[in-house]
């Protein structure tokens, strides 16, 4: 089986495609509208010696490419990449606010659940091989979010996906963070060896809990996990008695969270001393000020609404780094210095954990190579082929949108 090929939407700083990118997969597209989070996949990348996506950077709103130009832009760039003769595939994680209840939670109708909408349309109307869907819990748990998932389902259905979907736990693969998230994986029928399977058979061929380390929550269940410690000092060590792998300490000290490129990088304080210290060690049930415990998992790494997570023993916010290493990242990805505080911490909440997507990643390639045919070697038509010329420039693989286009959809 050939390399799968990846166009990837929602990007942020490329947590989930890094997952993909060391699991068997080629990122061949990235699409983001935040020109911040673009300069910040260029730079991680940069520093880890990966190559720029081989067909550049839509720094654009995924509605800009449901237009007709848009689509026939993306069909003619998907027809190109078959010419492999690899499956190719769409991932990504629309914004989830409007479906989350401690965020806007306004489902389909809000700004940004829309672009769920949007997501499966284009998935609809190009026809990758296969593709993943990553969103809250609230999305599939919330009975009328829930009703518009379902209504994504049918539409993906009705346009030859097979679908499966689970709701999963970022911390059964081995991450230090308990953060829920719905996905939904979906393959196109004729891109399959067997045509003929149905969802139910999907569900047993894709083999979700494969690479879970934690399958079915185990790693809360199963273990008796140090609650509230009124006694906050950083020479004492509190009783661990999960694993230590799921620890804040351990990922702090698999990072060198101390001496990384982000250490420097946190808010300072407004609050007293006496207001970061009121807080125990491992209280995390306010909505405000959380204190990670060392030797527990973090809370979802949700760096909005007024969330704050305060070091375990330190009177201060946790630093880009130690945000890092919650989200399971590699020592080695930084985001650039001139990247605003804000924006660094935007994009860490935002992310799949490093961990989650490389789990999902590997099951997804499996799933591939056992059941997805190759596709055939076609020639991209030639309509395709005139639109693509009249519409893409490459400057720096910057944005394949020219200047004119872009001009002209504002002025409409």
């Amino acid at each position: 089986m050939r390399t799968p090929r990846i166009f990837s939407f929602f990007s942020g700083a490329g947590f989930l495609d890094l997952g993909f990118e060391r699991n068997g997969f080629d990122v061949a597209l990235v699409n983001e509208i935040f020109e911040p989070f673009v300069d910040a996949y260029r730079y991680s990348r940069q520093k880890m010696n990966i190559a720029e996506p081989r067909l550049g950077y839509i720094i654009e709103g995924i509605d800009s490419l449901c237009t007709t130009q848009g689509i026939a832009l993306l069909q003619e760039m998907a027809a190109k990449e078959r010419l492999s003769g690899a499956p190719l595939g769409f991932i990504g994680g629309p914004p989830c606010p409007d479906f989350s209840v401690a965020g806007k939670n306004k489902g389909s109708v809000g700004s940004n659940g829309r672009l769920s909408r949007s997501y499966v349309e284009l998935i609809c109307a190009v026809k990758p091989d296969f593709f993943m869907f990553e969103n809250v819990k609230g999305l599939w748990r919330t009975a009328r979010h829930r009703t518009f998932f379902e209504e994504l389902k049918s539409q993906l259905v009705e346009a030859g996906y097979v679908i499966t979907n689970r709701l999963i736990n970022s911390i059964e693969y081995a991450a230090p963070q308990d953060r829920d998230r719905i996905i939904l994986f979906g393959v196109l029928s004729s891109s399959l060896k067997n045509p003929a399977m149905q969802s139910p058979q999907l569900d047993a061929a894709f083999q979700w809990e494969k690479e879970l380390t934690y399958p079915n929550r185990s790693a809360f269940q199963n273990f008796e996990w140090p609650g509230m410690d009124v006694q906050v000092s950083a020479d004492r060590k509190p009783l661990s008695v999960g694993p230590e792998e799921l620890t804040i300490a351990h990922w702090f000290r698999r990072n060198d969270v101390e001496n990384h490129v982000n250490a420097h990088d946190a808010f300072t304080p407004r609050a007293g001393l006496s207001k970061f210290m009121s807080v125990v060690e491992g209280d995390v049930s306010k909505k405000s000020y959380k204190r990670l415990h060392r030797n527990r998992y973090s809370p979802t790494a949700a760096y909005g609404n007024n969330e704050v997570h305060i070091h375990p023993t330190q009177a201060r916010r946790i630093s880009v780094a130690e945000a890092l290493a919650i989200q399971s990242l590699p020592k080695e990805f930084c985001l650039p210095p001139t990247m605003t505080l804000t924006n660094k911490f935007k994009t860490i909440g935002n992310g799949v954990p490093y961990l989650a997507a490389s789990g999902l990643a590997k099951t997804i390639a499996q799933f591939i190579k056992e059941h997805v045919r190759e596709t055939d070697s076609r020639e991209p038509s030639k309509s395709h082929i005139q639109i693509a010329k009249t519409k893409v420039v490459r400057v720096h693989q910057r944005s394949i949108w020219d200047e004119s286009t872009r001009n002209q959809r504002q002025a409409a």
